[in-house]
């Protein structure tokens, strides 16, 4: 049997986004269950305040599945913040005043468009603590798969304003390529297994995503 995989949304977004991921995996043979959040549990981590509320929904989950499949360890697939999110459960290192020390319970991390580094202010408190205690692909006995999508270059054009702003804000550069959110070179890694999908976008809105059943096709051969 395939390792069970826990699925843990990107920030402000609810599980109903990505039952599509989870009933994909799962029709072709990979055991796969959602975190079960509705978008307003965001709500309280707002600002950069602790992101705890999240991690605790998560490792419920994950202490569920590892009891329902009787497995020791699971994959978390993390979509854009939900990946750092998950970088913190398995750190061994106080984050207020909680240690979830979970990389014992995770065989691999794979994040979909995760900005893994950022230069906002509000996210200097719980990203700038994951970079600082966890840098890189940290956990050799933990495999890193990150994908960055390739659809969106930024330019300071009215229509890819908001693009280019937003990768601004994450790697200090607007004229790049990403996947209209997240740019490639802030979804990678140093020591992951750092992929590349061609025509890849940031969220089901604008078309093919990282949830598209097409694009599952190419990253879960990883798993």
């Amino acid at each position: 049997m395939h390792i069970p995989n826990i699925i843990l949304p990107g920030y402000l977004a609810g599980a109903s986004d990505y039952i599509v991921i989870e009933k994909t995996l799962r029709s072709q043979g990979h055991p796969a269950i959602v975190v079960p959040l509705k978008w307003w549990e965001w709500l309280p981590t707002v600002g950069g305040r602790s992101i705890a509320p999240i991690l605790e929904k998560l490792d419920l989950t994950v202490e569920q599945v590892r009891s329902e499949y009787g497995v020791s360890k699971v994959n978390i697939i993390g979509h854009s913040a939900g990946g750092w999110l998950a970088r913190i459960y398995l750190g061994d290192q106080p984050y207020y005043d909680h240690i979830w020390k979970a990389r014992d319970r995770v065989a691999k991390l794979v994040t979909l468009g995760t900005p893994h580094r950022s230069l906002e202010p509000w996210t200097r408190k719980n990203l700038g603590f994951v970079n600082d205690n966890y840098p890189d692909a940290f956990y050799e006995d933990v495999q890193y798969i990150c994908v960055a999508g390739r659809s969106v270059y930024g330019e300071k054009s009215l229509s890819k304003w908001v693009t280019y702003s937003s990768y601004e804000l994450t790697c200090g550069t607007g004229n790049t390529w990403g996947d209209g959110i997240t740019p490639i070179e802030a979804a990678h890694l140093s020591g992951a297994e750092n992929l590349i999908f061609e025509g890849v976008h940031h969220s089901p809105k604008a078309g093919t995503w990282y949830g598209s059943p097409e694009i599952i096709d190419d990253w879960v051969k990883y798993l």
